[in-house]
């Protein structure tokens, strides 16, 4: 569909033009994205830790591989189990990223999570905030999604889906997630994708109690493909999705001693604010805005049919509204809660918006 798409858009030249010729067409005008993308994004200076040394197993320990160095580790799903790993502490605010690489081939009915959660400590009022990187039948690519809940606001999704500009199975790219007391932003690379200020008007929808960082594969057969019309075929198993160079900063606590918790914390909060990854420059929003305006096919703020009015924190960019039809059609697997070690996956609660459209 999105070859169709651009087509009618972009990519569409004379019939007496050679199919050479709409190739290196398509060449060039990914490789004047990918470089407007990146070309203004320094890489930031990120100090990374070994996995056992803060994080350890979720479930499925049997399909957890860890590499031999230690600073690795592969995630399996296959017809038994998916797995996942947690981080040992739960934090206060935090930068959390890591270097990733997707399955590959036939990955339809299946998603990759990286994501903070507090669920285990907050069943009914838990904070999240995700990365869901969606598989998708061969020859298509993967999609993802970003969300966020604050306080247990689990009817109030915030998703947001996009396109890559890039194979995210041929080599690792780094996702990461800034969060601090007035700020959340999701980035791949160093590119900004997405930028939640805090406010007044989102009350307690925005995350304030710490979370712990998890990584999951499993099987959202009922909803990551089409909106469940395409499931997990495990005669491709088993599927691996790799992490790397593993990033937590941030001031751990105990989630239980919230007022102890942001006396103590006040500092590393500041100092996060101070590093380069907080602040959006010029460069970097114009970056974020390309993103956006080429590869974000779905929008909250934009979906009339579950919000008529959009939720506060919403800014109406006019270039993003016109990208949109009035009405949502996407079906969303909704909130990692309950997570638990003792369980083969995630108990997600699910959230269905119409039914699902056909993006890729």
């Amino acid at each position: 569909m999105d070859e169709v798409r651009s087509c009618g858009k972009k990519l569409c030249i004379s019939s007496s033009s050679s199919r050479r010729g709409i190739i290196l067409t398509s060449l060039g005008l990914f490789s004047v994205v990918f470089f407007t993308l990146t070309g203004a994004a320094a890489a930031f200076n990120l100090a990374t830790i070994p996995f056992d040394e803060g994080y350890s197993p979720l479930f499925g320990d049997g399909n957890l591989v860890r590499s031999p160095d230690g600073r690795a580790v592969r995630l399996l799903l296959n017809r038994f189990t998916g797995s996942g790993f947690i981080s040992s502490s739960h934090y206060n605010h935090g930068f959390f990223s890591a270097n990733i690489k997707l399955p590959s081939d036939y990955t339809a009915g299946i998603c990759v999570a990286f994501y903070t959660s507090n669920g285990d400590v907050f069943e009914k009022s838990h904070d999240e905030l995700d990365f869901e990187f969606l598989g998708n039948v061969e020859g298509k690519p993967w999609r993802f999604q970003t969300n966020l809940y604050g306080n247990g606001s689990t009817s109030r999704g915030r998703e947001e889906r996009y396109r890559l500009w890039f194979d995210p199975t041929k080599e690792f790219h780094r996702y990461s997630i800034l969060w601090t007391p007035n700020i959340i932003i999701f980035y791949i690379d160093e590119v900004p994708i997405r930028e939640v200020v805090r406010s007044e008007e989102m009350g307690g929808d925005f995350p304030t109690k710490p979370m712990s960082l998890y990584a999951t594969i499993w099987d959202a057969s009922s909803w990551a493909t089409n909106g469940g019309k395409y499931k997990v075929n495990y005669k491709y198993a088993p599927f691996v999705a790799e992490f790397k160079d593993l990033v937590l900063e941030g001031c751990p606590v105990n989630p239980i001693q919230e007022v102890q918790t942001t006396v103590a914390c006040a500092e590393k909060s500041a100092a996060l604010e101070r590093e380069d990854y907080a602040t959006i420059t010029p460069e970097r929003r114009s970056a974020m805005r390309k993103f956006r305006q080429r590869y974000m096919y779905y929008s909250y703020c934009y979906d009339t049919l579950r919000y008529p009015v959009p939720p506060p924190e919403c800014v109406i960019v006019p270039s993003e509204k016109r990208l949109f039809k009035e009405t949502g059609r996407l079906k969303f697997g909704g909130s990692h809660r309950r997570q638990s070690r003792r369980r083969n996956r995630p108990i997600v609660t699910a959230t269905t918006v119409s039914d699902d459209l056909s993006d890729m």
